[in-house]
């Protein structure tokens, strides 16, 4: 294989890309050999033995980026990882007990349920109970532990 390097690098200065995108055809590989100045090199750029690659686009990545922004891009086939690698049990549990606790503190305020009735969710929701707030708000009518108004 004959070493083209010094015309890659003119053409690449030339054209005004970078050296992997210089494609030099392989059937005038000789000519190509022989040029060994600038104006040897445009010549051949001018007949098409050398042309410059086409870029990779990044439109398709541009549109990737707006889809993650808005959530998506996160389904079952996107995740790679345990189902914890993501969002540890801690953060979840975290999250989960202090949306049921602001839950519970609104309703003690707003007078929905009585202070006794709030000390025994509260321990429950320590304990794992609730699930959610939604959970909540069941167990709240089942057991009839809303205030009357």
């Amino acid at each position: 294989m004959t070493n083209l390097r010094n015309q890659r690098r003119l053409a690449s200065e030339i054209l005004k890309v970078g050296e992997d995108r210089v494609w030099i055809d392989p059937n005038r590989v000789d000519d190509v050999e022989a040029a060994i100045t600038r104006d040897d090199i445009r010549k051949l750029i001018h007949e098409g033995v050398i042309k410059p690659l086409k870029e990779k686009g990044v439109s398709r990545a541009r549109a990737r980026i707006i889809h993650k922004k808005k959530g998506l891009r996160r389904g079952a086939g996107s995740r790679s990882g345990a189902s914890g690698a993501r969002f540890s049990k801690k953060e979840a549990w975290m999250l989960r007990i202090r949306a049921i606790r602001k839950k519970l503190r609104e309703l003690k305020m707003n007078k929905m349920i009585s202070e006794n009735a709030y000390r025994k969710l509260y321990v429950m929701a320590k304990s794992g109970r609730f699930s959610s707030i939604a959970d909540l708000e069941r167990y709240l009518k089942a057991h009839d532990l809303w205030r009357k108004r």
